[in-house]
């Protein structure tokens, strides 16, 4: 089931896991990544994923606190964070996002955090670092971000 941003997050049970899909999205030009993962989860009820990419976005609107829609994706996206069981991270290449980077640094130490950062993206040598700084997962691809989602939906665990 894929909740998107601005839905209300649903309450969590025994029986779900819940994923926060947390990665570049670049104003809409970057690949809907997103999407890929969502397909592999559809229809199962036990996984829950926390899809920040707004379906009405609009980028006129004003990137600060007093701009009500962009005040609810912002906080939307941090209580989604920190409500997940797993945060799931893609820099997609070709992108800066300056977003993703600083929920790197919120989530790091959270030990709920795996992130794929390919050759291409602009930062990746800073991510790395993070990463083993802080003992966070690294997979190379998009498939092995979903494979880490069915394990854990099988473990409760990074594996």
């Amino acid at each position: 089931m894929t909740i998107k941003a601005p839905v209300t997050l649903p309450p969590k049970t025994a029986d779900t896991i819940s994923v926060f899909l947390a990665g570049s999205i670049e104003m809409g030009s970057a690949i809907h990544w997103q999407q890929e993962i969502e397909q592999v989860f559809d229809g199962r009820t036990q996984v829950h994923l926390y899809n920040p990419r707004r379906d009405d976005w609009d980028s006129s609107w004003k990137q600060e606190i007093t701009h009500p829609a962009f005040n609810e994706q912002v906080n939307w996206e941090l209580d989604a964070m920190e409500a997940a069981d797993l945060i799931i991270m893609y820099f997609a290449p070709g992108t800066y996002s300056p977003v993703t980077l600083l929920e790197l640094g919120l989530h790091a130490r959270s030990g709920k955090l795996v992130v794929c950062c390919p050759e291409g993206f602009w930062r990746k040598g800073n991510v790395d670092i993070v990463c083993e700084k802080f003992g966070v997962k690294q997979v190379p691809n998009i498939t092995a971000l979903i494979d880490t989602i069915h394990s854990y939906s099988l473990n409760r665990t990074i594996v």
